[in-house]
């Protein structure tokens, strides 16, 4: 094959799990052109990215169908010799089922694979991890090794973090684009209170979460501590994650981005379980949730805005000296 396309247009984690397709795609056509189509705001993750060709962006929030009707006719005049679908929804199976290519490869679950060459199963709760069930789409045109996700954090973005890196630290990122993902604000608090005060915390995160990290921070005393939110990159923070004693997450992107280079990382689990498939993947790695079962739990594959219950148990009830246990 010498022109491939392989489609991810959800979010950053999905985006960071697509990886391990791409890593293995150039490993066995090393000569390819590899394409990736992301949605707007996600191509930062792929500055200077060795192996890929060209970065497709849909714009998703201006003018979403004619954006998508403009990626369309592009992909078509490319002439793939094989595209790659990671989603399940019918806006990018359209792309798929109509791209022209000899090989239109996705989930059975998408609505157009009927059009598709290959039409391969995705099962939620079976044990295997999304990243496996990425490569399942691939494994005929390759083998059934595994591979790790992985970002390429360039030089530059090694001298924008060295400064930081003196010293034991370590990052939190206390945000989520769900409540019921995010670990209170209280519950950080009293985490850092085992934090030695000689060691430094810096939270990351996007310039929405700002004011979270703030509030963690003023209610916590810790005088070494720096709110990085919204002044990194991408590949700044998975930079910044790499050399960090340790990372401490919410099952959500800075989970996938510290995974993408390898960094040590321990998830805390709130509404959600690991069982789903979307867990840290860093071989130094540890998932922090209730040690007793809810029957509320897990409430929903990605989190609700509050908790359907009332009570928040799933996070509430977490023990912090199990965070603690990880410093």
């Amino acid at each position: 094959m010498n022109k491939i396309l392989i489609i991810q247009t959800a979010s950053i984690g999905d985006v960071i799990l697509a990886t391990p397709v791409l890593e293995k795609l150039h490993r066995f056509f090393p000569d390819a052109k590899i394409d990736l189509l992301v949605k707007s705001g996600n191509e930062g993750l792929f500055d200077n990215h060795p192996f890929l060709h060209q970065i497709l962006i849909w714009d998703k929030a201006n003018n979403k169908k004619r954006n998508l009707i403009r990626l369309w006719t592009g992909i078509r005049k490319r002439r793939y010799d094989a595209v790659f679908n990671l989603q399940r929804f019918a806006s990018t199976g359209f792309l798929t089922a109509f791209s022209g290519s000899q090989n239109r490869v996705g989930f059975s679950k998408n609505p157009f694979s009927f059009f598709f060459t290959a039409g391969i199963p995705h099962q939620i709760g079976e044990g295997k991890h999304e990243a496996d069930r990425n490569l399942e789409l691939i494994r005929s045109f390759t083998d059934d090794s595994d591979q790790m996700p992985r970002l390429y954090p360039t030089s530059t973005d090694q001298a924008k973090t060295v400064s930081l890196k003196s010293g034991i630290y370590y990052t939190l990122s206390p945000a989520s684009l769900w409540f019921t993902k995010q670990y209170p604000v209280e519950k950080w608090v009293e985490f850092i209170s085992y934090v030695d005060e000689k060691s430094r915390i810096l939270f990351l995160g996007s310039r929405h979460d700002v004011t979270l990290c703030e509030e963690i921070i003023r209610q916590s005393g810790h005088k070494e501590a720096d709110n990085l939110a919204g002044k990194l990159t991408f590949l700044e923070s998975a930079a910044l994650m790499k050399d960090a004693k340790m990372n401490f997450t919410n099952d959500s992107a800075p989970m996938h981005l510290a995974s993408s280079v390898n960094a040590p990382v321990t998830a805390i689990y709130c509404s959600t379980i690991p069982g789903f498939g979307f867990g840290p993947l860093s071989h130094d790695r540890a998932i922090i949730e209730i040690s007793d079962p809810l029957s509320c739990r897990p409430c929903g594959l990605h989190g609700y805005k509050a908790c359907p219950e009332g009570h928040f148990k799933c996070a509430w009830e977490i023990d912090v000296k199990k965070l603690a246990g990880r410093l």
